[in-house]
């Protein structure tokens, strides 16, 4: 008896699904940031693990890891990295922003492409990211509800979740991200042919639209115009290629709900309005967070007018932001509340990654990262229209990837790579290349 245990234990941790490491990746999200840290957290260091057991498992199994394509689409990056680190002003900074930048867009994402081994894995990771989702949302509408939250206008009433002030963006990311993979469950179906879904799968749709409710009013009171714009975006794409009726439906009782939610916030129906219509003020009467970045988006720009190849190197922008940065740019940000004092935070990015990228890269580095990307999203877009011409509803999967891949695109406008919720965009670009890259994934019931 007392072997037999062990025999059974290992027997059933073998049946486990590889991607439950991804899976624990996304669950270390919901600790607590430390104070004060570099940006890096335990999901980053779980990450390197997860990559470290794909690469072992792939040398156990002796088995070609990628497919032509995909490691082309996927290794593209790596030469625009590796020139950029190359000219780098200090080599120990080009060293640690190489290895930022393999984990985020080329290790991670091909570890999940590998482990991921049908759609009913990427439906349990999508749902890991919903529930991340919910777990950060309650928490910032506690600290909005309680006054405990960021400082926002002179009152602790922004919602961060568990990342504190100092990363205003870390809350509305994941927010963002679990909305889109609820709002892709939802709209989708759990079978690759056109049959009538099950229960179960009724039930999971119904699960996730509820959970997509759930998610808006955090998304609000997280104060953040990106977030707000790459979510409507990459929705709306979802809904379309859901369907055209479907998105017309959906968009009119969208409108309706955000009016009663928007007007069910008392206190806040002010800040919140006044946040939104900001948003078609940022040309004629921008505030301080759009000044500074309109100059740090010319400073970008000069950097890249003056190395336009190469760029001034991984980690160079903040070196060279004051050469090319005029007068109008502020010493930093303030960031006060949600548990930690008043700080200024020094201004290093200029919060619009393809800026980041052409200043730090050069054109080079710009057509490698920005050429995977779309790669991706042409062959997701072309693998999903081959699924509808055959008459077939959209796959949740599906939806997910793409909706996913959408909101990193255009929310990459307005901010850049940063923080302990990177991890989960080399999560997310994952997806997208499992659903754009894996030949022939099987499909499975809804779990």
């Amino acid at each position: 008896m007392a072997l037999a245990l062990p025999l059974w234990s290992t027997a059933r941790v073998r049946r486990l699904p590889p991607v439950l490491g991804v899976v624990a990746v996304v669950a270390l999200l919901a600790l607590p940031a430390v104070p004060g840290g570099d940006g890096a957290g335990p999901a980053d260091a779980l990450s390197a693990l997860v990559v470290l057991y794909c690469a072992l498992r792939l040398v156990r199994d002796r088995r070609r890891p990628l497919s032509r394509t995909a490691a082309v689409v996927l290794g593209l990056p790596v030469l625009g990295l590796a020139v950029a680190a190359a000219v780098a002003h200090a080599p120990g900074a080009g060293l640690t922003g190489l290895g930022r930048y393999l984990q985020v867009f080329v290790l991670v994402p091909a570890a999940v492409l590998l482990l991921v081994r049908d759609r009913g894995d990427v439906r349990l990771l999508a749902w890991s990211v919903v529930g991340l989702a919910l777990w950060q949302g309650a928490v910032g509408v506690h600290q909005y509800v309680t006054g405990t939250g960021a400082s926002y206008q002179g009152e602790p009433v922004r919602a961060v979740g568990t990342f504190g002030a100092q990363d205003v963006m870390g809350m509305a990311t994941v927010v963002s991200l679990g909305l889109v993979c609820a709002v892709g469950l939802a709209l989708g179906r759990s079978w690759a042919s056109g049959d009538s879904p099950g229960t179960a799968s009724g039930r999971q749709r119904a699960c996730a639209a509820g959970c997509a409710v759930l998610l808006l009013p955090p998304l609000a009171l997280s104060f953040s115009r990106g977030a707000w714009i790459a979510t409507a975006v990459a929705c709306a794409v979802q809904l379309l290629l859901a369907g055209v009726r479907r998105a017309l439906a959906v968009g009119a009782a969208a409108i309706a709900a955000s009016v009663v939610l928007v007007g069910g916030f008392g206190v806040g129906t002010a800040m919140l309005q006044e946040r939104v219509g900001s948003i078609t003020r940022v040309a004629d009467a921008p505030d301080r967070s759009v000044t500074d970045r309109y100059t740090m988006w010319a400073a970008a720009a000069g950097m890249w007018r003056e190395r336009p190849l190469t760029g001034v190197g991984l980690k160079g922008f903040p070196e060279h932001r004051d050469t090319y940065a005029s007068l109008a740019l502020s010493s930093g940000s303030e960031t006060d509340g949600a548990g930690a004092g008043y700080h200024r935070q020094p201004l290093l990015s200029p919060h619009n990654m393809y800026l980041l990228i052409l200043a730090e890269q050069g054109l080079i580095g710009l057509l490698a990262l920005a050429g995977s990307w779309l790669a991706l999203l042409v062959l997701g877009l072309r693998r999903l229209r081959a699924v509808r011409r055959r008459g077939r509803p959209a796959p949740d999967c599906a939806l997910v990837a793409c909706g996913l891949l959408v909101w990193q695109l255009t929310d990459f406008a307005y901010a850049d790579i940063g923080g302990p919720s990177t991890v989960l965009t080399a999560v997310c670009f994952g997806l997208a290349a499992w659903w754009a890259l894996a030949s022939g994934p099987r499909e499975v019931p809804a779990r």
